[in-house]
Protein backbone atom coordinates (compact mmCIF):
# COMPACT_ATOMS: atom_id res chain seq x y z
CA UNK A 1 0.00 0.00 0.00
CA UNK A 2 1.07 3.49 -0.38
CA UNK A 3 2.98 4.92 2.00
CA UNK A 4 1.44 8.02 3.72
CA UNK A 5 2.82 11.58 3.67
CA UNK A 6 3.78 13.88 6.57
CA UNK A 7 4.95 17.24 6.13
CA UNK A 8 7.40 18.27 9.04
CA UNK A 9 6.73 21.78 9.36
CA UNK A 10 9.80 23.64 12.09
CA UNK A 11 11.91 20.11 11.94
CA UNK A 12 14.05 21.38 15.29
CA UNK A 13 14.75 18.80 17.76
CA UNK A 14 11.66 17.06 18.50
CA UNK A 15 11.18 17.17 14.56
CA UNK A 16 14.48 15.51 13.68
CA UNK A 17 13.24 12.93 16.69
CA UNK A 18 10.21 12.50 14.51
CA UNK A 19 11.80 11.66 11.43
CA UNK A 20 13.70 8.87 13.04
CA UNK A 21 10.63 7.06 14.43
CA UNK A 22 8.88 7.47 11.35
CA UNK A 23 11.94 6.24 8.44
CA UNK A 24 10.68 4.06 6.37
CA UNK A 25 6.72 4.07 7.23
CA UNK A 26 6.16 6.84 6.12
CA UNK A 27 6.95 9.01 2.69
CA UNK A 28 8.54 12.54 4.88
CA UNK A 29 8.75 16.53 4.06
CA UNK A 30 10.55 18.93 6.33
CA UNK A 31 9.75 22.40 5.89
CA UNK A 32 12.59 24.80 6.42
CA UNK A 33 13.89 28.10 5.89
CA UNK A 34 17.31 27.96 5.67
CA UNK A 35 18.28 26.15 2.78
CA UNK A 36 21.57 25.11 4.43
CA UNK A 37 19.82 22.78 6.68
CA UNK A 38 18.76 20.62 3.60
CA UNK A 39 21.70 18.41 3.73
CA UNK A 40 20.87 17.31 7.45
CA UNK A 41 16.97 16.87 6.09
CA UNK A 42 17.77 14.76 3.81
CA UNK A 43 20.47 12.44 5.49
CA UNK A 44 17.44 12.13 8.32
CA UNK A 45 15.04 10.81 5.73
CA UNK A 46 13.18 13.61 4.79
CA UNK A 47 13.03 15.63 1.16
CA UNK A 48 13.67 19.66 2.64
CA UNK A 49 11.12 21.79 1.59
CA UNK A 50 12.54 25.43 1.25
CA UNK A 51 9.53 27.63 1.88
CA UNK A 52 9.40 30.56 5.38
CA UNK A 53 6.32 30.99 7.04
CA UNK A 54 6.70 34.43 7.68
CA UNK A 55 6.65 34.97 3.65
CA UNK A 56 3.05 33.30 2.85
CA UNK A 57 4.08 33.45 -1.44
CA UNK A 58 6.59 30.38 -0.49
CA UNK A 59 4.65 28.16 0.58
CA UNK A 60 1.72 28.20 -1.97
CA UNK A 61 3.42 24.53 -3.11
CA UNK A 62 2.37 22.89 0.15
CA UNK A 63 -1.01 22.43 -1.07
CA UNK A 64 -2.38 19.06 -1.80
CA UNK A 65 1.76 17.19 -0.72
CA UNK A 66 0.55 15.81 2.65
CA UNK A 67 -1.74 13.62 4.34
CA UNK A 68 -1.06 14.77 7.59
CA UNK A 69 1.24 17.86 9.29
CA UNK A 70 2.92 17.82 12.21
CA UNK A 71 3.45 21.77 12.90
CA UNK A 72 6.13 22.29 15.43
CA UNK A 73 7.14 26.10 14.70
CA UNK A 74 6.79 28.75 17.09
CA UNK A 75 4.87 31.94 16.80
CA UNK A 76 7.02 35.42 15.80
CA UNK A 77 8.28 37.06 18.69
CA UNK A 78 5.86 39.89 18.54
CA UNK A 79 1.87 40.42 17.89
CA UNK A 80 -0.99 39.47 19.28
CA UNK A 81 -2.06 36.67 16.93
CA UNK A 82 -0.25 33.79 15.70
CA UNK A 83 0.33 35.12 11.83
CA UNK A 84 2.86 32.13 11.05
CA UNK A 85 -0.21 29.37 11.58
CA UNK A 86 -2.51 31.70 9.69
CA UNK A 87 -0.65 31.58 6.64
CA UNK A 88 0.58 28.31 6.49
CA UNK A 89 -3.40 27.30 7.75
CA UNK A 90 -4.40 29.25 4.51
CA UNK A 91 -1.71 27.61 2.25
CA UNK A 92 -3.21 23.90 3.58
CA UNK A 93 -6.58 25.03 3.00
CA UNK A 94 -6.11 24.89 -0.53
CA UNK A 95 -6.18 20.94 -0.47
CA UNK A 96 -8.79 18.08 0.38
CA UNK A 97 -6.17 15.54 0.92
CA UNK A 98 -4.94 16.77 4.63
CA UNK A 99 -6.75 14.06 6.92
CA UNK A 100 -4.57 15.45 10.40
CA UNK A 101 -2.37 17.76 12.20
CA UNK A 102 -1.29 17.76 14.96
CA UNK A 103 0.08 21.02 16.92
CA UNK A 104 2.63 21.14 19.30
CA UNK A 105 1.07 24.22 21.21
CA UNK A 106 2.62 25.46 25.31
CA UNK A 107 0.93 24.58 28.86
CA UNK A 108 1.48 28.27 29.02
CA UNK A 109 -1.57 29.01 28.32
CA UNK A 110 -2.80 28.03 31.67
CA UNK A 111 -1.27 31.32 33.14
CA UNK A 112 -0.80 30.63 36.61
CA UNK A 113 -2.93 28.09 38.53
CA UNK A 114 -1.59 28.59 42.02
CA UNK A 115 0.14 24.42 42.25
CA UNK A 116 -3.21 22.86 41.64
CA UNK A 117 -4.13 19.81 39.34
CA UNK A 118 -5.37 20.55 35.95
CA UNK A 119 -6.85 18.66 32.58
CA UNK A 120 -7.32 19.83 29.79
CA UNK A 121 -10.83 21.21 30.67
CA UNK A 122 -9.33 24.64 32.37
CA UNK A 123 -9.86 27.41 30.44
CA UNK A 124 -6.51 29.18 29.14
CA UNK A 125 -5.62 32.59 30.92
CA UNK A 126 -2.58 33.17 29.36
CA UNK A 127 0.01 36.02 31.03
CA UNK A 128 2.10 36.72 28.80
CA UNK A 129 1.95 37.56 24.97
CA UNK A 130 3.60 34.92 23.71
CA UNK A 131 1.25 32.46 25.61
CA UNK A 132 -1.51 34.75 23.59
CA UNK A 133 0.00 34.25 20.22
CA UNK A 134 -0.37 30.19 21.36
CA UNK A 135 -3.73 30.54 22.43
CA UNK A 136 -4.71 32.07 19.16
CA UNK A 137 -2.86 29.74 17.29
CA UNK A 138 -4.76 26.56 19.18
CA UNK A 139 -7.93 28.37 18.13
CA UNK A 140 -7.25 28.41 14.74
CA UNK A 141 -6.16 24.94 14.43
CA UNK A 142 -9.12 23.42 15.92
CA UNK A 143 -11.28 26.03 13.62
CA UNK A 144 -9.61 24.72 10.26
CA UNK A 145 -10.22 20.79 11.45
CA UNK A 146 -13.55 21.98 11.72
CA UNK A 147 -14.56 23.32 8.38
CA UNK A 148 -12.31 21.56 6.29
CA UNK A 149 -12.86 17.99 8.06
CA UNK A 150 -9.21 17.42 9.41
CA UNK A 151 -8.59 15.93 12.49
CA UNK A 152 -6.72 18.18 14.42
CA UNK A 153 -4.40 17.46 17.68
CA UNK A 154 -3.43 20.02 19.64
CA UNK A 155 -0.61 19.29 22.28
CA UNK A 156 0.04 21.08 25.19
CA UNK A 157 4.37 20.96 25.88
CA UNK A 158 5.12 21.59 29.10
CA UNK A 159 9.41 22.08 29.35
CA UNK A 160 11.41 19.71 27.15
CA UNK A 161 14.57 18.48 28.59
CA UNK A 162 17.28 15.91 27.54
CA UNK A 163 20.93 15.15 28.28
CA UNK A 164 22.91 16.96 25.49
CA UNK A 165 19.67 18.59 23.97
CA UNK A 166 20.57 22.17 23.39
CA UNK A 167 18.55 24.50 25.57
CA UNK A 168 16.66 21.58 27.14
CA UNK A 169 20.15 20.19 29.12
CA UNK A 170 19.94 21.43 32.83
CA UNK A 171 23.44 21.40 32.79
CA UNK A 172 23.68 24.65 30.73
CA UNK A 173 21.95 26.86 33.84
CA UNK A 174 23.56 24.99 36.45
CA UNK A 175 26.67 25.83 34.55
CA UNK A 176 25.73 29.60 34.50
CA UNK A 177 25.07 29.46 38.30
CA UNK A 178 21.43 31.10 37.70
CA UNK A 179 19.63 30.96 41.53
CA UNK A 180 16.50 29.05 42.09
CA UNK A 181 13.39 30.06 44.47
CA UNK A 182 13.18 28.97 48.09
CA UNK A 183 11.00 26.17 48.97
CA UNK A 184 8.37 28.50 49.88
CA UNK A 185 8.55 30.59 47.21
CA UNK A 186 9.06 27.69 44.80
CA UNK A 187 6.58 27.42 41.30
CA UNK A 188 5.62 23.64 40.41
CA UNK A 189 6.89 23.09 36.90
CA UNK A 190 6.39 20.37 34.60
CA UNK A 191 8.35 17.91 31.85
CA UNK A 192 8.51 15.81 28.76
CA UNK A 193 12.01 13.94 27.96
CA UNK A 194 12.11 14.91 24.05
CA UNK A 195 12.08 11.20 23.15
CA UNK A 196 8.67 10.67 25.12
CA UNK A 197 7.47 14.37 22.79
CA UNK A 198 8.24 12.83 20.11
CA UNK A 199 6.67 9.45 20.63
CA UNK A 200 3.41 11.44 21.65
CA UNK A 201 3.64 13.21 18.30
CA UNK A 202 3.79 10.04 16.09
CA UNK A 203 0.62 8.55 18.64
CA UNK A 204 -1.41 11.70 17.84
CA UNK A 205 -0.95 11.25 14.17
CA UNK A 206 -2.25 7.71 14.48
CA UNK A 207 -4.77 8.31 17.02
CA UNK A 208 -5.64 11.65 18.23
CA UNK A 209 -9.34 12.62 18.98
CA UNK A 210 -10.65 15.05 16.57
CA UNK A 211 -9.86 19.02 17.58
CA UNK A 212 -8.97 17.42 20.95
CA UNK A 213 -6.55 18.90 23.64
CA UNK A 214 -3.93 16.56 25.01
CA UNK A 215 -0.73 17.29 27.66
CA UNK A 216 1.84 16.03 26.52
CA UNK A 217 3.95 16.17 30.14
CA UNK A 218 5.44 13.41 31.80
CA UNK A 219 4.33 12.55 35.77
CA UNK A 220 6.85 14.19 37.44
CA UNK A 221 5.54 16.83 40.36
CA UNK A 222 8.66 18.46 41.39
CA UNK A 223 9.10 22.52 41.92
CA UNK A 224 10.93 24.08 39.87
CA UNK A 225 14.54 23.89 42.49
CA UNK A 226 13.77 20.29 43.21
CA UNK A 227 13.95 19.55 39.81
CA UNK A 228 17.79 21.40 39.25
CA UNK A 229 18.63 20.29 42.69
CA UNK A 230 17.96 16.61 41.52
CA UNK A 231 20.33 17.37 38.22
CA UNK A 232 22.94 18.84 39.80
CA UNK A 233 23.21 15.75 42.18
CA UNK A 234 23.11 13.51 39.43
CA UNK A 235 25.61 15.21 37.03
CA UNK A 236 27.86 15.86 40.27
CA UNK A 237 27.56 19.45 40.46
CA UNK A 238 26.81 22.25 43.54
CA UNK A 239 23.08 22.54 43.32
CA UNK A 240 22.03 25.95 42.19
CA UNK A 241 21.81 29.03 45.22
CA UNK A 242 18.25 29.12 46.35
CA UNK A 243 17.10 33.15 46.52
CA UNK A 244 13.61 34.64 47.97
CA UNK A 245 11.09 36.18 45.26
CA UNK A 246 11.88 39.34 46.72
CA UNK A 247 15.74 39.26 45.22
CA UNK A 248 14.58 37.37 42.02
CA UNK A 249 12.40 40.26 40.98
CA UNK A 250 15.73 42.46 41.94
CA UNK A 251 17.81 40.32 39.80
CA UNK A 252 16.41 38.26 37.10
CA UNK A 253 15.07 39.06 33.71
CA UNK A 254 11.93 39.74 32.98
CA UNK A 255 11.82 36.57 31.00
CA UNK A 256 12.87 34.34 33.75
CA UNK A 257 10.71 36.00 36.36
CA UNK A 258 7.77 34.88 34.16
CA UNK A 259 8.40 31.28 34.01
CA UNK A 260 9.02 31.84 38.06
CA UNK A 261 5.33 33.22 38.51
CA UNK A 262 3.32 30.35 37.03
CA UNK A 263 3.02 27.41 38.86
CA UNK A 264 0.82 24.18 37.51
CA UNK A 265 0.78 20.18 38.01
CA UNK A 266 -0.66 18.95 34.47
CA UNK A 267 -2.48 15.57 34.42
CA UNK A 268 -1.81 13.22 31.61
CA UNK A 269 -4.32 10.72 31.66
CA UNK A 270 -5.02 12.06 27.86
CA UNK A 271 -1.86 11.26 27.04
CA UNK A 272 -2.27 7.55 28.57
CA UNK A 273 -5.68 6.26 27.64
CA UNK A 274 -6.52 8.27 24.36
CA UNK A 275 -2.69 8.48 22.48
CA UNK A 276 -1.75 4.87 24.44
CA UNK A 277 1.29 6.16 25.34
CA UNK A 278 3.84 4.49 27.72
CA UNK A 279 6.22 6.88 28.74
CA UNK A 280 9.43 6.12 28.22
CA UNK A 281 10.92 8.31 30.78
CA UNK A 282 7.82 9.09 33.79
CA UNK A 283 9.58 10.88 35.75
CA UNK A 284 12.65 13.26 35.20
CA UNK A 285 14.90 10.95 37.60
CA UNK A 286 14.67 7.82 34.63
CA UNK A 287 14.89 10.84 32.09
CA UNK A 288 18.38 13.09 33.60
CA UNK A 289 19.90 9.13 34.70
CA UNK A 290 22.50 9.64 31.99
CA UNK A 291 23.82 12.68 33.76
CA UNK A 292 25.60 10.19 36.46
CA UNK A 293 27.85 9.44 33.44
Amino acid sequence: MRRPTLLVVGCGDVGLRVLRLLAGRWRLLALTSSAARRDQLRAAGALPLVGDLDQPATLARLAGLADAVLHLAPPASEGAVDRRSAQLLAALARSSRLRRLVYASTSGVYGDAGGAVIDETRAPQPSTARAARRVDAEARMRHFGRAFGVTVSVLRIPGIYAPGRVGGDPRERLARGTPVLHAEDDVYTNHIHADDLARACVAALYRGRPQRFVHASDDTRLKMGDYFDLAADLAGVARPPRITRAEAERTLSPVQMSFLSESRRLTNERLKRELRLKLRYPTVAEGLAALKA
